[in-house]
């Protein structure tokens, strides 16, 4: 069911007491009367080198000019408390438009790299918690109305009250208003494109989580598959095996040798050819290696229907630092289990079952699927192919995905993508490439990092964009609101890997065309591959 929008959830419908030159007074921001929230404080900053402290997602010192830091929370239910970040630069440095940004994860903080960002672009930009604190979903046992704040609603609400601020602050409201997340961030950002679609004028959706319910059910799936028997665990010593194994049948597909799969879709590696002939040994994998390989691959399915439950992990960049040792096989991993193992079973055994002693051993995919798409998925998951009233608001909306990626596989955005052009069509002279362009990334990790052309702007969540259309998706989807030119293509710069796995030594830098999916780029016959300009997308 769609959620109506109405003016006050537009930001609209709250009156503003401060004067129109209010931005010479931030720390008068704690009068500012909002529905369902409040101003906790409100500080200038001054102008100075801001670095981020330590976190999970990759910060980097950058210079801002003064702003007004504004602290809130927002309780649109009586067991809500959803704190948020607004950051206003001074109005000679304003830009005129609003920035928000998503969150990673089960979320429950606040990124400050991400709103630094924003303000050094010129955006007021705001952040949410998600309406809890702690990177762990033990919130949601008994406390339903936290689960609809960090499905959709804190979101939501921090978009509605960072208008209101910016309103009271400047004395007029943005000009336009923009999300950018990844992962969880990624999830956000397409449940504001359907849920809310009037919240954004421009959104990017990187490795997007929005099938939340189905892609935590495939983390059990793959840490079951590990854990079935001893003989089932792969060691992370094996993983360069494999990727080597999957990059000699695969790279040349698409008519460059250069480590790189520029279509998995087009691989179809069998993992028996890894079978050892006879004992274990370091360059094969023992049969119970192979079956869960191939479950991997493959993907969870309903025992009892035979139905896809969702992707399988794709091929080709297992060796690669940060990818399968720490998501799928585990062995760097902090957590003692490897993150999707981790976030299958903390799904179900919190958001689900309420029950943290609940064992993933019981776990049945055909029973308890059905019980979380029943309970948890109405709030959590952001499936909904109908984006017809955000296109016809004039929204545009940039995706991105790592082929790469081993936390999120990468068919599930090509799977949410067709769905779109199926359900919307073409109406009213509107095709899905007017609003709506995939970009998939050859060799890219989650989000961010890997092998291959990874550097794209995709980093803009922890730093400035390079404000270069071409070669940053950030402000791609700036000049697409702004002045209507669709993306045709983004230069993506990065590393060519070495002998596979991954040799740093022999790293090349290369660049390459990212490509509206369904294209691709192609290899024009001559020129450097290494270079971008020696491709075309086809």
């Amino acid at each position: 069911m769609r959620t109506r929008v109405t003016l006050v959830g537009l930001g609209l419908g709250v009156a503003i007491s401060l004067p129109a030159r209010a931005q010479q007074a931030c720390e008068r921001l704690t009068e500012l009367k909002l529905a369902r929230a409040s101003i906790t404080s409100a500080a200038t900053v001054p102008a100075g080198k801001f670095a981020p402290p330590d976190g999970p997602t990759p910060s980097m010192a950058m210079d801002l000019p003064a702003y007004c830091k504004v602290q809130g929370v927002a309780r649109p239910s009586d067991d809500s408390e959803i704190h948020f970040e607004v950051w206003l630069p001074l109005r000679a440095n304003w830009n005129g438009k609003f920035e928000q940004i998503g969150n990673g994860g089960y979320a429950g903080s606040i990124n400050p790299g991400g709103l630094a960002a924003g303000v050094a672009r010129g955006y007021v930009t705001a952040a949410t918690d998600n309406g809890h604190i702690g990177p762990t979903p033990t919130f949601a046992i008994g406390h339903p109305e936290k689960v609809v704040d960090f499905g959709h609603r804190a979101v939501h609400e921090t978009a509605v009250q960072g208008k209101e601020i910016l309103q009271g602050f400047y004395g007029k409201g943005p000009s336009l208003s923009y999300f950018f997340g990844c992962s969880d961030g990624g999830r956000e950002a397409l449940m504001e494109a359907q849920r809310y679609p009037l919240d954004f004028n421009g959104i990017i959706v990187g490795a997007p989580a929005n099938s939340w319910t189905r892609l935590l059910t495939a983390g059990v799936w793959n840490w079951k598959a590990l854990t079935e028997t001893p003989a089932n665990a792969i060691p992370i010593t094996k993983l360069p095996v494999i990727q080597r194994a999957v990059v000699a049948a695969c790279d040349e597909l698409d008519g460059v040798k250069d480590g790189l799969i520029e279509d998995p879709r087009r691989c179809h590696f069998d993992p028996a050819q890894l079978r050892c002939p006879g004992a274990d040994g370091p360059n094969c994998l023992t049969p119970g290696q192979v079956e869960a390989l191939s479950k991997i691959y493959q993907g969870p399915k309903n025992p009892r229907t035979g139905e896809q439950i969702y992707a399988g992990t794709v091929p080709g960049t297992e060796a690669v630092t940060g990818n399968w040792d720490l998501w799928i096989t585990g062995g760097a991993s902090p957590m003692g289990l490897p993150f999707q193992g981790w976030f299958g079973t903390t799904f179900y055994a919190n958001m689900v079952f309420e029950d943290a002693k609940w064992d993933y051993r019981t776990f049945d995919f055909d029973r308890d699927l059905g019980t979380a798409l029943r309970k948890s998925a109405p709030a959590l998951d952001s499936n909904d192919p109908d984006l017809r009233p955000f296109r016809d608001h004039g929204g545009k909306l940039i995706q991105y995905h790592g082929w790469g990626d081993a936390a999120i596989p990468a068919f599930g955005s090509i799977e949410y993508y067709d769905r779109v052009k199926a359900a919307v069509g073409s109406t009213n002279g509107k095709a899905i490439a007017d609003f709506y362009r995939l970009f998939m990334v050859p060799g890219m990790s989650h989000c961010a990092g890997g092998i291959g052309p990874n550097d794209f702007g995709n980093l803009g969540l922890v730093g400035p964009s390079s404000n270069n259309p071409d070669r940053d998706v950030h402000a791609a989807l700036v000049r697409w609101v702004e002045k209507g030119v669709a993306p045709e293509w983004i230069i993506a710069k990065g590393t060519r890997p070495g002998d596979p796995p991954v040799d740093p030594t022999k790293a090349v830098p290369m660049t390459r065309l990212l490509c509206p999916y369904p294209r691709t780029p192609r290899y024009k016959g001559t020129g450097n591959t290494d270079d971008a300009a020696s491709f075309s997308c086809s």
